[in-house]
């Protein structure tokens, strides 16, 4: 099995000296000094304060790498922002164990997300306000896209021409091209092929 490149970050470096120890001696993992050469990163802090929150900024506009967090406090943190910041796996740090963060780290590297119960039904509380009161006033889904833009989307995916879902939506030609114009410029999709494929990673179609 390959092992999963991974470069650590700590506000404080007693914790980044012995996350370190501890994580060079797993085979899972090969700690790297780099950011750009890692698969995961891991971030830990003692709470997600203005300062980690820069510091998870940084690294996220450095690449798009998941991140693991480990943190002593998260009753305030502001969970979407993590979000943004690629983090997908969180641990509390007064209990993680090192099990737990090879674990975490290994579910990074694989796409997936690792949610204590009540950070879970918290991010998702919130993404609801998010739905109810920002997106949806808007005429917008989760993934920045309105419901007619799903509807040729779709049809598009089913290989339909301009005409036949100009027909089928009851629009114009001119409407669905403008429609296809709108969502490729503002969501910056080279063409109708990646528009597409962004809807399908978005999960709407």
């Amino acid at each position: 099995m390959e092992r999963i490149r991974i470069v650590i970050q700590a506000t404080d470096p007693i914790t980044y000296v012995g996350l370190g120890s501890y994580l060079r001696s797993r085979p899972e993992v090969t700690v790297v000094d780099q950011a750009d050469q890692a698969d995961v990163q891991l971030f830990s802090t003692e709470r997600v304060g203005p300062e980690a929150l820069t510091r998870l900024r940084a690294l996220a506009d450095d690449g798009a790498r998941p991140t693991v967090l480990i943190t002593g406090e998260l009753a305030e943190a502001p969970l979407l922002t993590l979000v943004e910041c690629h983090v997908v796996a969180i641990l509390p740090k007064s209990s993680a164990t090192g099990d737990q963060v090879v674990d975490c780290v290994v579910a990074a590297a694989a796409g997936n997300g690792v949610m204590p119960r009540d950070v879970l039904g918290t991010l998702l509380r919130r993404i609801q306000v998010l739905q109810q009161e920002v997106l949806v006033p808007n005429g917008l889904s989760a993934s920045g896209l309105e419901p007619r833009e799903v509807d040729v989307l779709r049809l598009i995916a089913e290989g339909w021409g301009t005409e036949e879902i100009a027909k089928e939506l009851a629009y114009s030609e001119r409407t669905v091209k403008n429609v296809i114009f709108n969502l490729t410029t503002r969501l910056h999709l080279r063409n109708r092929a990646h528009a597409v494929a962004y809807a399908l990673r978005a999960g709407v179609i």
